[in-house]
């Protein structure tokens, strides 16, 4: 059982999606549930989630995860909660459903807290997955400081221990909050660290996440052409072994890469594909982002298409807010102040961006609320 469980969860770091991962993995699953073993059943359900997570097939992902989540429930273990919750909170937060997944976060964090352990347990990486997700978490229900701070301390802790495919996990997941708040002096330090210790170490998939999101970071800063042929040439990379859990996010960076070199319509194609697989695949976090960068394209095409682009900000807009998304939230009620300012109705402008503006309370140095405070006072 557990040589099984070992090659399964390696070949998945090593090569990402594989037959012969899974096949080792439901072989091990199989043979604890013969012998009736719940904590070894809740870690192999995991470590099956994990595959499918790393596939891009979220929703099956979330079905393991939920019945991790209900074997866990069967054992008196703690660790086995830990890692149950874990599991389930990183499923609903990718599904879009923040509020649970914080509530799944947090209740994981409090029973790792009680785990009197220092090593691994069954392949899993005690608390680092689920701090680094609710820093995530933070950042999209508008507490970017509490999600830097937490991304710092995650990142720290993790650089301590002999583990480099965690910590490459840690540093990839967090790196979307500094890209994210605009930190972007944090975000170079941390992804060079991801290739460094992926290529040091063989792991496949994360050299070509780091390479991807090296392309994220000199977008944003400029460097749109680069930026654009590294995402291209990562993004091939990762499709080929099959690991799939950063794709929506990344090609949300390419769209914005193509638009800003004037290739129109390779963005819309792509932000259409995308937002068809985000359908299939279940990672609806992003669906806002995505709206939102569509309707940014529409505006930009050498013949804007205002009323189409007014709709896709709207409908960010509303999904937004029904995911709690608040960050998604301020950067479509910018763009979409933007437009309405732009056709003249500055009240409108004002009415949309000022109380979505209001609703944070920290994080005033962070890229999106420094531009929606800008907005505002030239609307006034």
């Amino acid at each position: 059982m557990h040589l099984q469980a070992v090659f399964g969860i390696a070949a998945t770091h090593l090569q990402g999606k594989s037959e012969a991962a899974l096949l080792a993995l439901s072989r091990s699953l199989k043979i604890a549930e013969d012998l009736d073993e719940a904590v070894n059943q809740v870690a192999l359900l995991g470590m099956l989630r994990t595959f499918y997570f790393r596939s891009g097939d979220f929703r099956t992902a979330l079905l393991y995860a939920q019945r991790c989540r209900a074997v866990s429930e069967t054992v008196d273990d703690v660790a086995a909660s830990a890692q149950a919750r874990s599991i389930l909170g990183r499923s609903l937060h990718l599904m879009g459903d923040l509020a649970s997944a914080r509530v799944e976060l947090e209740a994981s964090l409090d029973l790792w807290s009680r785990v009197r352990r220092t090593t691994i347990y069954l392949s899993h990486e005690l608390h680092y997955p689920s701090e680094v997700t609710l820093a995530r978490n933070l950042w999209l229900q508008g507490h970017p400081l509490q999600a830097e701070q937490r991304a710092h301390d995650i990142i720290e802790t993790a650089t301590m221990i002999d583990r480099p495919a965690a910590l490459a996990v840690v540093l990839g997941w967090a790196a979307s909050v500094y890209l994210w708040t605009g930190n972007w002096d944090l975000a170079e330090k941390h992804i060079e660290a991801i290739v460094y210790h992926a290529e040091s170490n063989s792991l496949g998939p994360f050299i070509a996440a780091g390479r991807a999101r090296r392309g994220e970071l000199a977008i944003l800063r400029g460097a749109a052409q680069t930026g654009v042929e590294d995402l291209r040439a990562s993004l091939r990379a990762i499709h080929a072994v099959g690991y799939e859990t950063l794709t929506t996010e990344l090609s949300i960076s390419l769209v914005h890469g193509l638009n800003m070199i004037g290739q129109f319509a390779e963005a819309m194609e792509l932000v259409d594909q995308t937002i068809s697989a985000v359908a299939a695949n279940g990672d609806e976090l992003y669906l806002p982002e995505l709206l939102r960068v569509r309707g940014a394209v529409l505006l930009k095409m050498p013949q804007p298409r205002e009323d189409e682009a007014k709709d896709c900000l709207s409908q960010s807009l509303d999904l937004s807010r029904r995911q709690g998304a608040r960050a998604w939230e301020l950067r479509t009620a910018i763009d979409l102040a933007r437009l309405e300012a732009s056709r003249g109705e500055i009240g409108v402008a004002a009415k949309i961006l000022r109380p979505v503006f209001d609703n944070f309370v920290e994080g005033s140095h962070t890229m999106d609320l420094m531009r929606a405070q800008e907005l505002l006072i030239q609307l006034d």
